[in-house]
């Protein structure tokens, strides 16, 4: 391929740049850079939203390298970042597309790593700082980063620094800056308060919005599977039957993913678990192992998984339904980046269908279903990896020194070979064995009622979801004082709720949003202390000040009967509650 054939040619960038460009094989723009590119270089503001995986921090990063000035070794520019790993691939995506640029100089600044470190790479004076909105402003305040001579701001993955509370920070970090400025700022979506920041700080800026990511990569196969049983041992059989170069499962919760991650390493897997409480060292080592191919598995939060960009990983698995469409866009886009192939598996839960027709409608495609692989594909599966196995082993070196054991095993008596290949092949194959009992008559039938009354008879499909009077006497209804004018959606309050009061997410009922308050069901008998607990606990920066609803009516739809609230005698077991009938 010729110098020539680079379509980024078009967009007038310089030779140094295109040149880097080559050698990463970007030929093509996407989408959201044939967009922003143009505008950038010409020093409008731009507004721009597009899905993880677009290729965003092309779109933005190449027209500003373009237009810096090498010889001032002052920041010039400067980009946000929610989270640390993305910080640190933002920085990393600057230093390849500059790198033959003599004196460019990038730095990231998160926190968890040293200030001295820090300390000592600002002294060289970078150009460009990438880096997470406590760390950037913890080094404002100590006067350490001066940011005079700024001429532009990115901000990215706005809608999550939102999500994680971070958005203050970046309204003052935006304050203290020279107004005087361009500002590009990215986000999937874009709630109020999102644009409350571009009307305040941007200068009439050039709007661009980018289909989703899901119809940029076609080559994404999507699936969903409806859960029965237990689903960790759905998952293994899953991960057994699939071929795979890596892949992240995603989990809801940050004790799921050490859970998960043990049930994996007991049944031989190579997995690890990323998550909020693990210290940036050993993220980083996780993060490396996974890149180098010593890892296979990675079991992660959302928020953990934010701007993982690893080309090994060619399959995501959503062990826990997201509760919105736009996260579950974000996940899957950890595969089929760049115009690489990538397969996403979805569980579902009875209760949570409807969410999964919202991310259907949301994503513009029908998900297929799958079937849990059954006890004929997993005797083929092994049979046919132990049958690969032997074939390597029969062609080692040290073959002779084996076969003088085989006289040793039974020295007084004569074997028949092939009962002894037989024991040996029952032994190598440990506790993973060719034959499989049949599966359970019942899980059939389960799994045919599913497939048969649920997916296809919308009126038999409501006996799931029956919410009878026994179990409406088993909870308690709640009112916390924020709303969808307050911008929260069901997936914070439940975070919230179960952070707070130590109460597993599926222990909490159903949760309804008002205009200015919202309500939610928890099982009867939790403490007055764990309640207590929560009454100052803040969701987007206002308390939800959560009072029990002592008198109430439910009126149930689907069942046509009304009940009144009364108190119940008996408190509810967490045992009890977690074995209730699922709602929707």
């Amino acid at each position: 391929m010729t110098h020539v054939d680079n379509k980024f040619l078009t967009f007038g960038l310089n030779d140094y740049i295109i040149r880097s460009l080559q050698d990463l094989n970007y030929i093509t723009p996407s989408p959201i850079q044939t967009a922003c590119i143009p505008l950038l270089l010409k020093g409008y503001d731009v507004l721009g939203m597009a899905q993880t995986g677009s290729g965003k921090t092309a779109a933005f990063a190449l027209p500003l390298l373009h237009n810096i000035n090498i010889n001032l070794k002052k920041p010039q520019i400067l980009v946000l970042a929610p989270t640390r790993e993305l910080a640190v691939q933002v920085a990393e995506a600057c230093s390849l597309f500059s790198k033959y640029i003599n004196g460019i100089n990038v730095l990231a600044l998160y926190g968890g790593q040293r200030y001295e470190l820090q300390l000592k790479a600002l002294k060289k004076g970078p150009q460009i700082v990438v880096g997470t909105p406590g760390r950037l402003l913890d080094h404002l305040n100590r006067k350490t980063l001066n940011l005079s001579h700024l001429y532009s701001l990115v901000i990215d993955e706005a809608d999550e620094m939102l999500r994680m509370g971070f958005i203050e920070d970046v309204e003052t970090i935006m304050r203290s800056i020279p107004k005087k400025r361009q500002t590009a700022l990215f986000s999937a979506t874009m709630p109020e308060a999102i644009r409350r920041i571009t009307r305040r700080f941007m200068n009439t800026p050039k709007e661009i919005k980018i289909q989703s990511s899901i119809t940029n990569c076609p080559d994404i196969r999507q699936s969903f599977w409806i859960v029965y049983g237990r689903k960790t041992d759905a998952l293994i059989r899953f991960l057994e039957v699939e071929d795979f170069s890596a892949t992240i499962i995603f989990v809801r919760t940050k004790s799921a993913t050490l859970e998960v991650s043990e049930v994996l390493e007991k049944h031989g897997y190579n997995s690890a678990a990323l998550n909020g409480d693990m210290n940036q060292s050993l993220r980083e080592q996780t993060l490396e192992r996974l890149k180098n191919g010593t890892l296979d598995i990675l079991i992660a939060t959302d928020v953990a998984a934010r701007g993982l960009d690893v080309d090994r990983i060619s399959w995501v698995i959503n062990y826990d339904i997201p509760m919105d469409a736009e996260s579950y866009v974000h996940r899957i886009g950890r595969t089929g980046r760049a115009g690489r192939s990538g397969k996403a598996l979805l569980f579902v839960e009875n209760r949570e269908r409807r969410l999964l027709k919202n991310i259907e409608r949301i994503v513009k495609t029908t998900i297929r279903e799958v079937t849990i692989p059954n006890v004929n594909i997993l005797a083929q599966k092994r049979l046919k990896k132990l049958s690969e196995k032997i074939k390597i082993y029969l062609n080692s070196s040290d073959l002779e020194k084996y076969k003088q054991l085989l006289p040793k095993i039974y020295p007084h008596e004569e074997i028949n070979l092939l009962n002894l290949s037989a024991a040996l092949l029952k032994i190598a194959q440990g506790e993973r064995p060719l034959i499989i009992a049949p599966d359970m008559k019942r899980n059939i039938y389960k799994s045919n009622f599913i497939k048969d009354n649920c997916r296809k008879d919308d009126k038999r499909n409501q006996k799931i979801f029956r919410r009878d009077k026994k179990f409406l006497e088993l909870i308690d209804l709640y009112r916390i004082e924020v709303g969808k004018d307050d911008g929260v959606e069901v997936r914070h309050i439940v975070g919230a709720i179960a952070n707070e009061a130590n109460i597993p997410s599926r222990q909490i009922g159903n949760v309804k949003l008002f205009s200015k308050y919202s309500t939610i069901e928890l099982p009867k008998g939790i403490s007055k202390t764990l309640i207590q607990s929560c009454i100052r606990t803040r969701i987007f920066n206002k308390p939800i000040n959560i009072k029990l609803l002592k008198n109430y009516r439910i009126n149930n739809n689907k069942n046509k009967f009304l009940v009144r609230r009364i108190p119940v005698r008996n408190s509810l077991s967490k045992k009890n509650f977690s074995n209730r009938k699922s709602i929707s």
